[in-house]
């Protein structure tokens, strides 16, 4: 009987660290995986250039009408946008989700940014479509891909080996906050400078701030306020309710089913 009992033990625990062992190599091969897909991307990166604007010699940018100067303008179609980061449409060539690349100066945040047909899409897939734990960065499914929401919501994991968003930590230092004040997003055919105005610690089921749909003034007054009277760090950038805001947000582990969010206002 106490040989049988013995044996038993003996094979529970070599269950046990075998068990331990395959998820500490899946956790290494995870990590290797995710570490050569951001190495492959970063051929793609785009390189912030000036902004550009043709003037008339009166200083107004102006642009150019053909036609009769004695009649009506024949109608024309609508220019193409220009192309501003072509590093973006080569990449949505062949990865026809990404939507852009995000930069957060100081931190590991460079990454390009997805956007799935739910939320859950690009949790644990990477852009080539394997399982990958630390899944993808990704805009909010219900926001529209050119920026054009009040508030767009952009989710990443917050990793421990600080990879996707997990060193948006830092901002958790008031000193960091206030030295780190911007962030970059490029598109193909714009790129956006982000003015942080808030570090925020809260619960993942806030109706507000984790609401890309907020078409009314009102909602969007409000969210202003809860902003302000709810975050750790702020400052004032000038933000109002015609404004376009970007909320990034990772989990946070102060207490059950928090996240924290950096808020910032597209310049």
């Amino acid at each position: 009987m106490k040989k049988v009992l013995f044996l038993s033990l003996v094979f529970v625990l070599l269950a046990v660290i075998g068990y331990s062992g395959y998820q500490l190599w899946e956790i290494e091969r995870s990590t290797a995986q995710e570490a050569e897909v951001h190495r492959w991307l970063m051929q793609y990166r785009p390189v912030a250039q000036p902004p550009r604007a043709t003037a008339g010699a009166d200083g107004e940018v102006s642009a150019e009408l053909s036609g009769e100067s004695s009649g009506a303008a024949a109608p024309e179609a609508a220019p193409a946008p220009q192309i501003v980061n072509q590093s973006i449409v080569d990449l949505q060539a062949g990865l026809p989700d990404v939507v852009g690349w995000l930069t957060v100066p100081n931190t590991r945040v460079d990454y390009p940014f997805a956007q799935g047909v739910g939320n859950d899409t690009y949790l644990h897939l990477d852009l080539n479509q394997r399982w990958s734990a630390a899944g993808t960065i990704f805009m909010d499914f219900r926001n529209s891909r050119d920026l054009s929401d009040f508030n767009t919501i952009i989710y990443g994991h917050h990793m421990r080996n600080g990879s996707m968003f997990g060193t948006l930590q830092q901002f958790s230092n008031r000193a960091f906050f206030e030295a780190n004040r911007t962030g970059t997003i490029f598109l193909a055919h714009a790129t956006y400078e982000i003015e942080f105005m808030a570090f925020v610690v809260l619960r993942a089921n806030d109706g507000l701030i984790f609401n890309p749909l907020l078409s009314e003034e009102a909602d969007r007054v409000a969210f202003l306020d809860h902003v302000e009277g709810g975050a750790r760090y702020f400052r004032d950038v000038g933000a109002t309710a015609d404004d376009r805001l970007v909320t990034l947000s990772t989990c946070n582990y102060e207490f059950h089913n928090a996240r924290m969010v950096l808020i910032g206002r597209i310049v």
